[in-house]
């Protein structure tokens, strides 16, 4: 008897025997137990992964003779004709073959006869997607209204292809690409059954090189013990792939983390003698360095499936997390770079320099803490730029406190003023230069100097915050240019510059008064509510509630019925902490869905925002020079664009 593949040998026969595809078993069971059945079904997916093989079983299931069953016999005459393919009431066509319009009408000539020995006629159409526009038009009918004896079973690795009007005549399964433990446990399960010897990490290569396909899986395992002698080794299926021994990769990885360049380039001119897929071997590396984080986050997590738990619970302890990403990212940048690389070799070779070269500041395990790291980390200033005079020599950063704060500068320099005060405070490194590009802005000749103070009018500053200066905190927030009124203005009379006043010393802290707590009662809630540290839909869901009911360890929200959607118990415990915040004990906090009886803060907070917008609109209005603007031009006003002050 001549030799069957594997792939054939051990296809299943029943839905119980199928590995993987549980979403759609279970579809395909409970309708054929409930007895609730379509005229016509779609299998889609990829090559190798169940759909032919599905179909057969539900074919086999349907015209079982022991009755329409999720479970056929396999020993009555149907189910051994479908298996070996010579069932009558079982038409499967090759669409790739039969493409033309007058296949399909003779393929449906024959609907309307009722099935010569089995329950239903069954048509099984593989690789439907390839079948023209003319025989899916011609097929519609026929697939909207069939005669109750007709099932239509369709596969297809291109669903896009089919037209929308047979997509929504079909009940659409999508099977998915099998993982590689499936993959592993199904081959394992075959081997077993042929009593040939193998290794797991030999059945690992051949699950990952599968790319989800059972089928092709089953092929390579076909191949491997061809090749390795009716056994499936490690070495020989590593040799029969073309792949790279494991163990390189960790030495590319440690060479990487060494940071020795010389061990690297040589490890990968020993590689190149092997002719390697440079992309795959980048692949590799990026799987290992996967796993690697994983072992970090969570050490129980990684398992021994391919034999390397100790190479990466090791690697994990030589390198810090945060490097493990900073190489994981630069791994996935080369991979879209590589295509790009004039040889695929340089371009490998790039991304691991690349990897080597950058090593993030501070401390790690064994790694990235030595001087060289460090100071290649470190950014160097250029030349002239730097924190010292000018003249390249190291100063320190600080400005000493004879100098005048670029605050007073800038006032002076607007106001026309050369005299620049002599004792200021230092104002922090971080403020210099927004204050000094304000100042070359205010100088620039744009802008109106004292010599023209009789055509254009002065202009008065509202400087800066210095988030950094305690004494700048509190400051209006802007920097504004704004024209000083005409009947205020003086040419003849320069401004008093502005002296900044002293710095408090590096070790003292302004010291706020903190405003004390809101009473905790109904009334006070909007209140409470402003003084409350919330963001987001939280505070949108406090601003919607009324405190129905309140005492010192709990409280009651009511909640708008029109703002139900907003509740959940985050949002809910979110408000609680910050209750509790506010006044230095645990709240508990219980939203209920209802009316409220008062105003909320938000309703409070609109209307509020109605009336200024409705005075903004009268003021606009009523103003005579808008009027004047309006019979000039023979204009409309338009009242959505008014908008009040500060909204």
């Amino acid at each position: 008897m001549s030799y069957q593949v594997l792939a054939r040998k051990y296809r299943p026969a029943s839905f119980q025997d199928l590995e993987g595809q549980e979403h759609v078993l279970q579809a395909l069971v409970n309708a054929l137990d409930n007895q609730r059945l379509h005229h016509a079904y779609l299998f889609t997916g990829t090559r190798g992964v169940g759909k032919t093989t599905i179909a057969r079983i539900l074919a086999r299931c349907l015209n079982c003779e022991s009755g329409l069953t999720s479970v056929p016999c396999g020993e009555c005459n149907t189910c051994l004709e479908i298996s070996e393919g010579r069932s009558v009431d079982l038409i499967e066509v090759d669409a790739a073959s039969r493409t033309g319009v007058d296949d399909m009408r003779e393929l449906l000539d024959n609907v309307q006869y009722m099935p010569t020995v089995s329950r239903f006629k069954i048509y099984l159409i593989d690789e439907v997607h390839m079948l023209s526009r003319h025989s899916f038009n011609a097929m519609l009918k026929t697939l909207e209204e069939p005669p109750e004896h007709v099932k239509f079973l369709f596969a297809t690795t291109d669903p896009k292809k089919l037209p929308v009007t047979v997509l929504s005549r079909c009940l659409q399964f999508n099977l998915k690409n099998l993982s590689p433990e499936q993959i592993v446990h199904h081959m394992g399960v075959v081997l077993d059954k042929e009593s040939i010897d193998y290794d797991e990490t030999a059945l690992w290569q051949l699950g990952h090189a599968a790319d989800g396909s059972m089928r092709d899986a089953l092929s390579l395992a076909d191949q491997a013990i061809s090749f390795g002698g009716n056994e499936v080794r490690d070495g020989s299926v590593k040799s029969m792939l073309g792949s790279i021994d494991h163990q390189e990769v960790y030495d590319l990885i440690d060479a990487v983390i060494a940071e020795d360049g010389a061990r690297l380039l040589e490890k990968i001119a020993a590689l190149s003698e092997f002719a390697p897929d440079y992309a795959a071997l980048l692949d590799n590396i990026l799987a290992v360095l996967h796993r690697v984080a994983i072992a970090q986050a969570v050490p129980d997590a990684v398992d021994n499936a391919q034999g390397d738990r100790e190479l990466v619970l090791a690697a994990a302890q030589q390198v810090s997390a945060q490097q493990v990403q900073l190489l994981y990212q630069i791994g996935l940048i080369g991979q879209r770079d590589m295509p790009l690389a004039p040889m695929p070799r340089i371009g490998f070779e790039m991304v691991l320099l690349r990897m080597m070269s950058f090593t993030p500041e501070g401390p790690g395990p064994e790694s990235g803490t030595g001087p060289d790291s460090r100071s290649r980390s470190r950014p160097r200033p250029r030349p002239g730029t730097g924190t010292g005079s000018g003249s390249g020599s190291d100063a320190p950063s600080e400005a000493p406190a004879s100098k005048a704060s670029p605050v007073a500068g800038l006032v002076a320099a607007i106001s026309g003023d050369s005299a620049v005060p002599k004792a200021a405070a230092p104002v922090p490194s971080a403020s210099i230069s927004a204050s000094a590009s304000a100042a070359s802005m205010a100088t620039s000749p744009a802008l109106p100097q004292s010599k023209t103070r009789q055509s254009a009018p002065p202009l008065k500053v509202v400087s800066e915050i210095v988030k950094n200066d305690p004494v700048e905190k509190d400051r209006p927030g802007k920097r504004l240019l704004e024209p000083i009124p005409e009947q205020v203005t003086k040419p003849e009379t320069k401004q008093a510059p502005f002296v900044a006043p002293q710095e408090p010393q590096r070790n003292e802290e302004p010291q706020r008064a903190q405003e004390p707590a809101p009473e905790f009662s109904p009334a006070n809630w909007a209140e409470i509510l402003g003084a409350l540290s919330l963001s987001g839909v939280a505070a949108s869901l406090a601003a919607n509630c009324e405190l129905y009911s309140s005492n010192d360890h709990q409280c009651v929200l009511k909640l708008s019925e029109n703002h139900a959607s907003l509740w959940n118990k985050t949002y809910e415990s979110r408000i609680a902490e910050a209750l509790g915040r506010l006044y230095g004990q645990e709240i508990k906090v219980s939203i209920e869905v209802g009316a409220p009886s008062v105003e909320t803060p938000a309703q409070s907070a609109e209307r509020e925002k109605q009336q200024s917008l409705a005075q903004a609109v009268a003021d606009i209005q009523g103003d005579q020079h808008v009027q004047q603007l309006i019979e000039s031009f023979n204009g409309k006003l338009d009242p959505k664009s008014i908008a009040p002050l500060g909204n």
